[in-house]
């Protein structure tokens, strides 16, 4: 069973979320032969002043 955790920033919609959950359950299910609902997808969603790049908060 594979687990996918997509961590990003806040803001995506439910909908964003399930269009990219059924891409990547498709891409899965394709490329490593996962019968259909073994794939667990994680968003983890992160406000921009908890995430830094380069050493500089985002938010």
């Amino acid at each position: 069973m594979p687990v996918i955790r997509v961590s990003w920033w806040k803001g995506r919609t439910r909908e964003q979320k399930e269009q990219v959950a059924s891409e990547i359950e498709q891409v899965i299910q394709k490329n490593c032969g996962c019968p259909p609902g073994a794939t667990h997808i994680i968003f983890e969603d992160v406000d921009k002043a908890d995430w830094a790049i380069e050493g500089k908060l985002q938010g």
